[in-house]
């Protein structure tokens, strides 16, 4: 183990620093297609040449996340050493999936008095393989990553909410203190929905004592639940769902009001303008209020950080930076990027860009528990793991996050 954990380690840095060399590369053939842009004298072969570094770039750039995801993820199994009753739950748990041996589990939750099995039926998974499994959704699911998370142990996560704070004001030692406006609130709820996977294995490979069945149930449902998360995160409806933050309604930041998103308009249809393109992600960045810069980060897709990885600022350096190690993120003016494949391509009006406080702006709520209901019939000769895990979100402070809308206003 300590052999392949070195071994991952040095395929790692190799693919840093291959990715390095290939923005200093680009950089140097991006500056050729620009003097040439002055000169009036466009090179076609330029454009292709940089195009196609920025390609290799991204390429490059997912390899490393790739690896650095396969290392990140947690081993399960070992020795369980807090509780006796983890082992306990443990063991009953890999008889139920294996052989369909529910007494382990029924005696355990009789002991706790506590109801495991629902109307549908099935059994919470141990704490540990829950564990392991939003773990890794943390690093696969990049809004999960970024937002706040709470645990919640019913269906529905109601916030309150002051909108407009209370009122003050400042008085000498003798005059009169007139009554203060009160604060406004309100509340947002927040329920958690159902999302569900059903992996199939064959009674063959569940027989099978040398196969990890806890790592292989975990690895099966991790990175759809992580796909559908994400996207729900990003554009969900909020029926059946969460509600995505690209969902709610979107107002020029001069407009702005409690319960809608701001924008900045890129000044183009469907593009940067034409001149000094990054000025508008300079206007993004400076969209929120300084509280919620400080700890501001960028969203975008592949495309569109390929696209922004061209420009300069007025001193002639680049905006974009890869990240000074393996594993750190690339920045924008220096707040960092964070890859969300399910943000939109360019387009006329398009919301392609975001940028703000996600931990702030965005919650994620989990209903407590991820459960497993074994299924040997609907599927013969294949048994059927139905797994479900509650969760819901949205967003909670509408002053946090700003878009960019690729229009002219």
């Amino acid at each position: 183990m300590e052999l392949e954990s070195k071994a991952m380690g040095l395929e790692i840095k190799q693919a840093f620093d291959d990715f390095l060399r290939g923005f200093e590369a680009f950089k140097q053939d991006n500056d050729e297609r620009l003097k040439q842009i002055e000169r009036r004298s466009g090179d076609v072969v330029a454009e292709e040449k940089v195009d196609r570094i920025n390609k290799a770039l991204d390429e490059q750039k997912q390899k490393i996340d790739t690896l650095m995801l396969a290392a990140s993820r947690p081993a399960l199994g070992g020795e369980l050493k807090s509780d006796p009753s983890l082992k306990e739950r443990k063991a009953g748990f890999d008889r139920y999936v294996r052989k369909g041996d529910a007494g382990g589990l029924d005696s355990i939750e009789i002991k706790a008095m506590s109801a495991g099995t629902n109307a549908d039926g099935g059994y919470t998974v141990p704490l540990e393989i829950e564990r392991t499994i939003d773990r890794v959704l943390a690093k696969a699911s990049p809004i999960r990553g970024i937002a706040s998370v709470r645990q919640i142990g019913g269906g529905v996560y109601r916030k309150p909410i002051a909108t407009v704070a209370a009122a003050s004001g400042w008085v000498g030692e003798t005059d009169s203190r007139p009554q203060t406006n009160t604060n406004t609130l309100a509340a947002i709820d927040f329920p958690a929905t159902e999302l569900y996977a059903m992996p199939a294995a064959t009674q063959s490979l569940l027989d099978d004592s040398a196969v990890d069945i806890e790592q292989w149930l975990a690895d099966e449902v991790q990175i759809v639940f992580a796909e559908q998360e994400g996207a729900a995160f990003v554009t969900g409806d909020g029926t059946s769902k969460p509600k995505g933050f690209l969902q709610y309604t979107n107002v020029a930041d001069a407009s702005w009001s409690w319960g809608s998103i701001g924008y900045i308009a890129s000044g183009a249809a469907g593009a940067f303008a034409s001149s000094n393109p990054a000025d508008a992600l300079m206007d993004l960045a400076y969209a929120p209020k300084q509280g919620y810069r400080a700890n501001g980060r960028w969203t975008m897709n592949r495309k569109t950080e390929a696209a922004i990885r061209k420009f300069k600022d007025s001193t002639g350096n680049y905006i974009w930076q890869p990240g000074v190690a393996a594993g750190q993120p690339n920045t924008i003016f220096g707040y960092p990027v964070t890859e969300v494949e399910d943000m939109p391509d360019i387009a006329a009006n398009s919301y392609s860009v975001a940028f703000g406080d996600f931990a702030r702006g965005y919650l994620v709520v989990d209903r407590i528990g991820i459960r497993v209901l074994r299924d040997p019939y609907s599927a013969k000769p294949y048994v059927l793991f139905y797994t479900t895990k509650r969760v819901g979100g949205g967003v909670q402070n509408f002053e946090a996050i700003k878009l960019m809308k690729f229009g002219v206003s």
